[in-house]
């Protein structure tokens, strides 16, 4: 029998703590370890019960939840899914920057909340494009020099649907962390920076979605990420993304 993923609650409100794990005890896979009422008590659980994934509100008394999950995944001790009444991008931002796999609204309904679990629990980020695209313009407004080293129009290799913003050849400005990439690689994730889903990737450069999958699980190997999240950090510190330029933003 497979064992059950362990999650920690992490709200001051009673309540809210005691429906959430009224909607994940009755998953034989999900396993409510523990609850807590603020950061510092969230941090001290998560050592001493050792969750797979805690579910972290935001503002709470003694720590606020951006601050635990900032500690609890500088120690590796477990995923967090930032939990808010708001649908607010600086809580977003704010909590993907300290390490969240994900970010929920609490009125999200229970089906969303259990899979938002597994699919944390799986590896996996917790976020959508639209989601991913408000982070990257946060990012690209904290950071506008973030790209001084990318020619824009440059081309990565001569493939079908090479993507523009891509520096091509060893300037003096590449990122070192990149030349075990491939050109194809470099494409998707210069991609995954701007928000693209994988169906959106697999449209622009004219491959399957497998073929996607598969680049950036290698993407992910090669730079020693631990989900989409992380790549589309990475993206900008690496200086693939340029700020306002065409495609950043892109529908579908």
């Amino acid at each position: 029998m497979t064992t059950p993923t362990r999650v920690l609650l992490v709200d001051d409100q009673l309540l809210v703590r005691s429906g959430f794990s009224l909607i994940l005890s009755v998953e034989d896979d999900l396993e409510v370890v523990g609850q807590a009422g603020d950061g510092a008590e969230a941090v001290r659980l998560t050592r001493e019960l050792r969750p797979d994934v805690v579910l972290m509100d935001v503002q709470m008394p003694v720590m606020d939840g951006i601050e635990a999950t900032r500690q609890i995944v500088a120690e590796g001790r477990a995923r967090v899914v930032i939990l808010t009444t708001f649908d607010r991008d600086d809580y977003v931002f704010a909590g993907l920057s300290a390490g969240a796999s994900g970010f929920l609204l609490k009125n999200a309904d229970a089906d969303h909340l259990i899979e938002a679990v597994r699919t944390v629990a799986g590896g996996h980020a917790l976020l959508a494009p639209e989601v991913t695209r408000r982070v990257i313009e946060q990012m690209a407004a904290a950071t506008p020099g973030a790209a001084a080293g990318v020619t824009p129009g440059a081309r990565s290799g001569a493939t079908p649907g090479a993507v523009s913003g891509v520096a091509a050849g060893a300037g003096p400005a590449r990122d070192p962390r990149l030349d075990d990439l491939t050109p194809r690689e470099l494409e998707v994730l210069v991609l995954v920076g701007r928000g693209l889903s994988n169906a959106e990737i697999a449209a622009t450069l004219f491959v399957g979605e497998a073929t996607v999958k598969t680049h950036l699980s290698n993407v992910f190997a090669k730079l020693h990420l631990r989900d989409r999240v992380q790549a589309v950090v990475l993206a900008y510190e690496a200086g693939l993304i340029l700020r306002g330029e065409p495609g950043d933003h892109p529908t579908g």
